[in-house]
């Protein structure tokens, strides 16, 4: 069962920085270099320094590099009151307000400290594989800057949300803190220090399963910081070391959605819509659904509307054509087959069903390049155009309950099978590991 804390954050004093839009950032891993250079911009404090510091000539000096400079600078803003530690252990409150196709959205989740257990060892489930470059990254920046520099985002079943409504409760009436991100999305954050509250939310999540949706290389690399600490044989059983600040939302929460990352190949067979629709047989119908790459606002929004896994919008770009295909019953025997090394819910997914069946089998690509993955369908509709892919699919997103059903069959989903938005802010709170 997960074990969870308040915990005295590190937080940016105010009354140094300014507005607190000027010094936070979206996580490292979505932050593109030019990004990364208008947040260098924007303030000389922003949190940017610390996650994702640049890379300078001589960075390859031990004593001198991008991670030890993230590490002077935690510390230097400390001494400098930039930022201060919390006088109180409390939980932080956070919230969320964004729009998505027209519909504004509340996402209200709380952040605390966990307690560490591996994968596969207690009650916290990866969906996502990782890779072992992220991970010596993190690792290197951890070990310098001991802390947590970001939040991991966990999700947890709650069908009366009984934690959130306890902090509802207790942070009524309370004006935020509050940021808004180069997206326009609202951030709003409370702290709660009553330890009865602490208490009662601590117990509801006692019981309570934990599925990692976003941050899953910081959360296997927080399992590797607190082991190399093991091994220098100074840790207790409340080392901050054997917790991991965590963002818990609801799976049940209104304001949590999934939202779609779609694929473009390139190395693929240069086919026309005919010659694609012979290539799936019997395992697909398919049907001719427009041409030009402008039309994939239109197929996916069919493709939604039916919400339907097994359904993928497929454009051909040697004739600009788009098909909706369409799984057949033989298709899934097919499925079945050619990936018997997974489940029944994992062969259920989408990106299972196009990587799998269509590209690997039907099309014969086993050893494509990476694709390119877009969430938004205005870049689908620009690569296209590009005329650099040779196929671009279009395809469901997994649901909360693919999330939680192949979790916890100890399965993995293909890469991008998820993209929760939006993104949580570092430079909130920090989580000191000493």
């Amino acid at each position: 069962m997960p074990e969870i804390q308040a915990f005295r954050a590190v937080r940016y004093d105010l009354g140094h920085v300014g507005r607190l839009s000027d010094v936070v950032a979206p996580p490292y891993d979505v932050i593109s270099a030019k990004l990364q250079e208008e947040l260098y911009k924007k303030h000389p404090c922003n949190v940017i320094r610390l996650i994702l510091n640049r890379i300078e000539p001589g960075d390859d000096d031990e004593a001198n590099n991008r991670y030890t400079r993230a590490a002077r600078f935690l510390k230097n803003w400390q001494s400098e009151g930039v930022l201060f530690t919390e006088a109180d252990p409390a939980i932080y409150v956070y919230h969320q307000v964004f729009t998505d196709a027209g519909t504004i959205y509340t996402r209200r989740g709380f952040m605390v400290r966990m307690r560490l257990s591996r994968f596969g060892e207690g009650q916290v489930f990866p969906h996502e594989e990782t890779m072992p470059g992220p991970k010596i990254d993190r690792l290197m920046l951890t070990a310098v800057c001991r802390a947590n520099l970001s939040q991991i985002f966990g999700l947890y079943p709650d069908p009366q949300r009984e934690a959130q409504d306890l902090l509802e409760d207790a942070i009524a009436g309370q004006t935020p803190l509050e940021a808004t991100d180069h997206l326009g999305v609202v951030h709003r954050m409370w702290s709660v220090v009553d330890v009865e509250v602490i208490s009662a939310v601590a117990a509801v999540m006692g019981p309570k399963p934990v599925f990692i949706a976003d941050g899953h290389h910081r959360y296997e690399t927080a399992c590797n910081y607190r082991e190399q600490v093991y091994d220098s044989g100074f840790l207790s059983a409340d080392h901050p070391a054997n917790f991991v600040l965590m963002m818990f939302v609801a799976m049940e929460d209104p304001g949590m959605i999934v939202l779609p990352t779609h694929r473009l190949f390139r190395g693929a067979p240069v086919l026309s819509a005919d010659e694609l629709t012979a290539r799936l047989g019997e395992c697909f119908t398919t049907r001719a659904a427009g041409d030009g790459p402008e039309l994939a606002p239109t197929i996916w929004e069919d493709i939604e509307t039916t919400a339907d896994q097994g359904t993928v919008g497929l454009f051909t770009q040697s004739d600009g054509q788009w098909t909706i295909a369409t799984i057949t019953d033989f298709g899934w025997r097919r499925m079945a087959d050619v990936a018997e090394d997974h489940n029944e819910q994992w062969r259920g997914l989408g990106v299972s069903i196009l990587h799998r069946l269509i590209v690997a089998d039907r099309l014969g690509c086993t050893d494509l390049p990476k694709p390119t993955y877009e969430r938004a369908i205005g870049e689908v509709v620009a690569r296209c155009r590009s005329g650099e892919y040779p196929l671009a699919a279009i395809v469901m997103p997994a649901t909360l309950e693919h999330i939680r059903g192949i979790s916890l069959g100890g399965e993995r989903m293909p890469a991008k099978s998820t993209y929760f938005y939006p993104k949580l802010l570092s430079g909130l709170v920090i989580n000191p590991l000493e």
